[in-house]
Order: C-alpha cells, then structure tokens, then sequence
C-alpha cells in the first residue's frame, strides 16, 4: 500500500507506467530510460523521474531504470500485490462488457459479485458469477469483504446503489453513471463520464478542422467562441 504522501497526479500516472513496463518485461527489456517511459506515456521526462522518486526508486545515469524492479515496486505502491474483491452494479451493456473484462484477474481485482434488478437477469451466471438483486448488496459486501464497487446503472439510480455499497462497507467506488455523487467521508469516489470524455475529444477534432483550414489564432478564438462577451 502507498504509505508515504504521493500527489494525486503522480498516483494517477502510476498505472499507466506499470502497463508499459509490463510490455517490457514481457518483450525481454532488462532497463528503460526516463525519456523510453515518458514518450510511451505521454509525459515529459522529468516528471517521470519525479514520479518514481517518490516510490524510492532514481535509475542509474546511463543506464535507466530497471524494469522488473519497477514493475514489483509500482504493483506495490498500488496495492496490487493482493487481491481486491470487486463488485458491479448494474448489467446492461457496459456492466457486462466490464464483467467479462478478463483485465481484472490479471491486475489482482476478483470478481466476487455482479447484481441488477432486472429479473429476467438474476439468477444467471455471467462472467462464472451468477447474477443477484441489487437487494442483496449489503450482504454480498460483508460476506464477500467487497473493497470496491463499481456502478453501472442509470443515473437515476446511481446514488441509491452508492448508498447501498457504502452501507455495507465498500470504500472505493467507480462510477460509471452520469450523475453526481455523495459518499461518506473516507470512501474514495472516481468517475468516468465517456460522453465528458467524448466531449473532449470533439473539441481538440474541431480546434484540427480549423487549423488544417489555415485559420490564424485570432480566426481560430472566432471560430471556438463565435459569441462575443456582454
């Protein structure tokens, strides 16, 4: 576990160094340099070094980091040298692309319970799990000692099944409804919002159309923000 104060930002980069270390590993790479793992990521070079400085961890001038001895380190860090029972919430598309998700064993998650309301749902077997009302997960969090819940129900939904999770005991959630959420103190709470994340995505699109298109940066604020200020 992480048991000295990393930043968040560097917490959050931790996984995505791991993914490319593994590949590594994997590919018979012994070292990797800061500047290999930063352009693999994403990052510049010194903020991967100040990632892993606050994991110990510094590499050898000329030579860089050791692979193996970063992936046992950063696995580690993230807790992932033991195994967390998870559970989902909610079974319609996403929920059961995320419930056959083969990633979760290979990265130390176990799969201990998948429930919905749905009654045509509950009582099958998904993913080796068979399915429970969403009335059991109280019980299914103690008995199965869940850490984590993942939610997957519409937004309406959502904030009943986070109460549901954090009455049992859960204390990590990941929610992959559109709403907004309120959790205990001391339950850790992260949110995907594809259609945010989309968003996003179409704004850099638009920002290339009209590069491609010659505009200068005047022409392109026009463009981006057509309506002038008040």
């Amino acid at each position: 576990m992480i048991s000295r104060r990393i930043p968040e930002a560097s917490v959050a980069r931790l996984p995505l160094y791991l993914r490319v270390l593994v590949d590594l590993a994997e590919g018979g790479a012994q070292t990797v340099s800061s500047h290999a793992l930063a352009e693999a990521v994403g990052v510049n070079p010194a903020k991967v070094r100040k990632d892993l400085s606050y994991l110990g961890s510094y590499g050898t001038r000329g030579v860089g980091y050791d692979v193996e001895y970063l992936v046992r380190q950063i696995s580690r860090e993230l807790g992932l040298s033991e195994e967390w029972a998870t559970c989902i919430v909610g079974l319609g598309n996403l929920g059961l692309a995320l419930a056959h998700y083969g990633g979760f064993v290979e990265r130390g998650f176990h799969l201990a319970a998948l429930l919905d309301d749905d009654p045509a749902k509950v009582g099958t077997t998904v993913a080796d799990v068979e399915v429970s009302h969403v009335d059991e997960t109280e019980r299914l969090v103690k008995e199965h000692g869940i850490a984590i819940g993942v939610i997957a129900v519409p937004a309406t939904a959502a904030q009943e099944v986070a109460d549901r999770l954090c009455a049992g005991g859960v204390t990590s959630i990941l929610n992959f409804a559109p709403a907004v959420l309120q959790v205990p103190d001391g339950v850790s709470l992260r949110k995907v919002d594809l259609a945010v994340e989309l968003q996003i995505l179409a704004f850099y699109e638009q920002r290339r159309a009209v590069e491609a298109a010659g505009l200068g940066g005047a022409d392109l604020a026009g463009v981006l923000d057509p309506i002038p200020p008040p």
